[in-house]
């Protein structure tokens, strides 16, 4: 580590490094959880203690100095070096009792772990739940989430894994819709339905793809990325979509359609710090969690 840093109060480097990564003292300051003048005074004791100009002061933003530039590297170690002390010292607790933070996507945050987490209160009271639903990779090496819901395994050296299984998919539809347009019975059939889509993401593009038929964006007649929305839109009647097997088989309303392809499958990945893997509250949740998952994968 740079010995720039070696006698710098913590909260000056994550000062520093608040506003390299974001550009500005507002950004930087809603990372932080703090008011801009008071990051712009720890920005300027940073630099009065090292006897350096760190940023350049922009109309629009702060940009690192060439200074700066070579101070992100040691810095970002000193970080990563707190966050462990910070992980192990809390891998070390013995009690039970306490809060867990799982992180899921939308979907599986709405859809499945709300049964399984009033089961885990009913049988560890002493254990507080937060759940984040995110779509976005939660960070487990930075405490943003200590259990985290994967449909990918995670690739990290520091994180353990479990594969818990693999949630089948399938091609569903309103009763109102099949009604109205009829029931495809081949991929051929295809051109004559409205499928529902995503707007951003290529996964049902893939899927497709992976099952030799080439559809592009425009093929799908309605579009969004958020899975909750997109199941609802398929319940009204929008069109064809697709879900996890489990979902739409228990819902009166849609029924399944055999296209006569392979769909691929979600596989199913509990992820933790390996630090805190053993931390007695969250191998409980782990545990209850691997339990709650496996009916739903083959």
């Amino acid at each position: 580590m740079d010995k720039s840093f070696a006698d710098l109060d913590w909260s000056l480097v994550q000062a520093f490094l608040a506003v390299a990564d974001t550009g500005s003292l507002s950004a930087g300051a809603r990372t932080l959880g703090t008011s801009q003048p008071t990051l712009g005074r720890q920005i300027k004791a940073i630099e009065a203690q090292l006897g350096a100009e760190l940023f350049h002061r922009q109309p629009r933003g702060f940009a690192l100095t060439q200074t700066g530039a070579d101070l992100v590297a040691p810095a970002q170690a000193m970080r990563d070096a707190v966050q462990q002390i910070t992980l192990r010292a809390a891998g070390q607790q013995e009690r039970l009792d306490g809060t867990v933070r799982i992180t899921a996507s939308v979907a599986t945050s709405a859809m499945h772990l709300p049964l399984i987490i009033a089961r885990i209160r009913r049988l560890e009271p002493q254990i507080a739940i937060e759940l984040v639903p995110s779509d976005d990779s939660r960070n487990l090496l930075y405490r943003e989430a200590d259990i985290a819901v994967r449909m990918y395994r995670p690739t990290q050296l520091e994180l353990v894994t479990q594969h818990i299984g693999d949630i089948a998919l399938g091609v569903f539809a309103a009763r109102s819709y099949l009604a109205d347009r009829g029931t495809p019975q081949t991929p051929a059939d295809l051109p004559d339905h409205d499928f529902v889509g995503y707007d951003t993401s290529t996964d049902i593009i893939d899927g497709f793809a992976q099952a030799g038929i080439p559809v592009t964006r425009d093929f799908f007649n309605v579009r969004c990325d958020d899975n909750i929305a997109y199941w609802e839109l398929v319940r009204a009647g929008c069109g064809i979509g697709f879900a996890q097997a489990d979902i739409g088989r228990r819902d009166p309303d849609i029924v399944e359609i055999d296209m006569g392809f392979p769909l691929p499958v979600l596989p199913v990945w509990l992820t933790a710090h390996e630090a805190m893997r053993q931390t007695p509250r969250i191998r409980r949740v782990w545990e209850l969690l691997a339990e709650g998952l496996k009916p739903l994968v083959s």
